[in-house]
Parts: C-alpha cells; sequence; structure tokens
C-alpha cells in the first residue's frame, strides 16, 4: 500500500536525521574531551597509542548521553519540515488519520529506546570498563613527560617527587618522597612499612632509569620513632616498578547493569562485590540506563503537539511545544541525580515518562476529534 510505503520513508527519514545530528554532537563533544585526555601523555607519562585507544573507547559514553537530545530535535525538525512543505496536508486530505502518524512516531521512539537501551544497558559500560583496564595494564611508558618544573606530581602511586630544573633527560634539586617503599632495593631497610626520602643535586633520566648523584637517602619508620641517613656519590633508580594512579575498581558508570541490580538491594550488598565509594550512585546510573529511555515515546508524544491544526493558545504554539519537550529532559537530568537519596525523587521519576505519555496521547485523540479539514 502507498500508505504504509510513506511511513516507511518516514520512519528512515527520522532515523537518518537522528543519527547525523546524534554523530555530530557525539564528534563536538569528542573533541573536546580529546583535549583534556591529552593529560593521559603530559601528565601520566602514556603512549600516545594509548591516548588514540582511550579516546575512541570513550566516544560511545559521550555518544549515549546525547541520544535523548538528539531524537528530540531529529523528530522536530521532520514534523516541521513536513508541516512547511505542506505533505501532511496531502496525507489528512488522503484519509490518513493524524493519530495515525502519531502511533508512527510513538513506533519510532521505541526502536530509538531499544538503541539507548542496547547502549547503556550493554555496550558503554564494557568499552568504559575496557578504557579503565586499557590504562591500569600499562603501568609505565615514559617519566620524564610527567615531570613539571617546580611542582611537587603524585601522578605515581606512593611517590611524590619534585624537579628544581630540567633540561632535556637532564635534572636537578630532586625531591623524592617513597611512602610505599616501591625502591625496595636503594636501602639495607627492608621494613615494608618504612618509608624514604631521596634528595640529589642533579640526575638523568635513561629509558626506564634514572640516575642521580650525590644525594641523601633518608629512611623512616612508619612512627616515625628513627630515621637512617645514608650518603651516596650515585644512585640508580629502577622506574619501572612505577604505577599509574588509575583506578583498580570499575567506576559505577563502568560496571555491568547486573552487578549495580544486585548492589542496588540491601541484603546482597557485599563490600567484596561492590564498591561502597558509589552506592549512591548506583540508582541513578540503574535509572538512567533503564528509565530514561522510556521518556522517548513521552517526547514523541509531546512533539506530535506541533500536528494540531488550530493553536490559538500561545500554549500551543511551535516554539512553545519544544519548550515542553525540552524541559521534560532537563527535569529528567535533574532529577536522576538525586533519585540515589531520595525514594519520592525516585518514584517521580520514573511515573514522569508514563503520565506523560498517558495525558499527552489523550490530550491528541481529544483534539484531533474536534478538527475538521
Amino acid at each position: 500500500m502507498l500508505q504504509n510505503k510513506i511511513f516507511r520513508n518516514y520512519y528512515k527519514e527520522v532515523l537518518i536525521t537522528f543519527l547525523t545530528i546524534l554523530i555530530s554532537l557525539s564528534i563536538i563533544a569528542w573533541t573536546v574531551r580529546a583535549v583534556n585526555f591529552l593529560d593521559l601523555i603530559v601528565e601520566n607519562g602514556y603512549s600516545l597509542t594509548t591516548y588514540f585507544k582511550y579516546s575512541l573507547l570513550n566516544v560511545f559514553g559521550i555518544l549515549t548521553k546525547f541520544i535523548p537530545l538528539s531524537f528530540l530535535l531529529a523528530l522536530t525538525m521532520f514534523i516541521l519540515k513536513q508541516i512547511q512543505e505542506n505533505e501532511f496536508l496531502i496525507l489528512w486530505t488522503s484519509s490518513v488519520k493524524k493519530i495515525q502518524i502519531v502511533h508512527l512516531f510513538i513506533l519510532i521512539s521505541f526502536s530509538v529506546a531499544i538503541f539507548h537501551i542496547l547502549f547503556s544497558v550493554f555496550l558503554t559500560p564494557s568499552l568504559l570498563n575496557h578504557s579503565r583496564q586499557l590504562l591500569s595494564k600499562e603501568n609505565f611508558n615514559s617519566f620524564l613527560p610527567t615531570i613539571k618544573v617546580q611542582q611537587f606530581n603524585d601522578s605515581f602511586s606512593g611517590l611524590t617527587f619534585f624537579v628544581d630544573e630540567k633540561y632535556s633527560n637532564e635534572i636537578k634539586n630532586i625531591f623524592l618522597k617513597d611512602d610505599k617503599n616501591i625502591f625496595k632495593n636503594i636501602s639495607s631497610n627492608q621494613n615494608n612499612k618504612s618509608s624514604k626520602t631521596i634528595i640529589a643535586k642533579e640526575g638523568v633520566i635513561i629509558d626506564d632509569k634514572m640516575v642521580l648523584i650525590n644525594g641523601q637517602i633518608i629512611t623512616s619508620n612508619s612512627d616515625n620513632s628513627k630515621n637512617n641517613f645514608v650518603n651516596f656519590d650515585q644512585l640508580d633508580i629502577n622506574l619501572k616498578v612505577l604505577q599509574n594512579r588509575t583506578i583498580k575498581l570499575p567506576k559505577v558508570q563502568e560496571t555491568s547493569t547486573l552487578k549495580l541490580i544486585r548492589c542496588s538491594q540491601i541484603n546482597l550488598f557485599d563490600n567484596s562485590n561492590c564498591s561502597s565509594n558509589f552506592t549512591i550512585e548506583i540508582l541513578p546510573t540503574i535509572n538512567r540506563r533503564l528509565v530514561l529511555p522510556l521518556f522517548l515515546p513521552a517526547l514523541a508524544l509531546i512533539c506530535s503537539l506541533l500536528l494540531i491544526k488550530n493553536k490559538n493558545s500561545i500554549l500551543l504554539s511551535n516554539i512553545s511545544i519544544f519548550a515542553y519537550s525540552f524541559l521534560l529532559l532537563l527535569f529528567a537530568e535533574l532529577v536522576i541525580r538525586y533519585t540515589g537519596i531520595n525514594k519520592i525523587l525516585n518514584y517521580i521519576f520514573i511515573l514522569t515518562p508514563l503520565l506523560s505519555s498517558v495525558i499527552s496521547y489523550y490530550f491528541l485523540r481529544y483534539k484531533f476529534s474536534n478538527e475538521s479539514y
């Protein structure tokens, strides 16, 4: 049938517009974040390859966040275009009912919602977790890029260092504070609870080795009851033992949805399986992955208000209708952050898309029933 063919074309056009907007917004946001990710090279000494891999894996986290807004823009642009070109008017005069177009928009919104769920529930957490593992596996690449002259630096776990001057691979007036006894081989004190402070006048860094000249090692016990002082003419330090300050446990956005659901159950909460650091973030993350996609049909129905023929009231103007949709998205983004600390807000967040959809749908049916063509 011709009607079905037209509906299929509409379906494709909305989805193509949606994907175009989504990819465009994601690329812009990714470009901005990619600049911030340069700290991985400058401050933490990771390789350029790791930087690109990490940046690309984080694209999917950015893309997922833009799905609702991209859908809103795509559907609004499509409806206004068809109205301006009088294509909908041809359909109305061909006995096609407006509510049928609304049903098409709902179908499209469910398709995008499924796409959203696949990304937010399965793909994005897995890829973000992989990006974190990528950093943790590459413990050390180069010490030199991490050095900032006349600044204390703690890029490496258990180590604080300061360099007064730097010329190529030569450094002067060096201060190293080893709190976790990383450099076990440079002191006679093998107590794992001891800490070392190393001071040197100058040094040179060659690949994964740092050679310090004319300095002193101060070894302290954990209770600071006794300090040992050892002077040296030359000290070789193996830099391969250094580890970047990467997070060993996954962040909440990197954790699988199934595990988050298990962690959200009080009786199943176990610190060995669930990090207590993000307990408050668990419910908002679950809502973002499973409930936020339900806002898409509500957005589709609100956008369908643009089909109303006689919009005499300013409340039904094109700008107002777009504002309603945008405010619904804004409301969702604001409320979702507090659903982990307030049960009432959590229930409001879950019920909002359902109530908005029902109210919008029956309002549309009422307005369409009173129209004449």
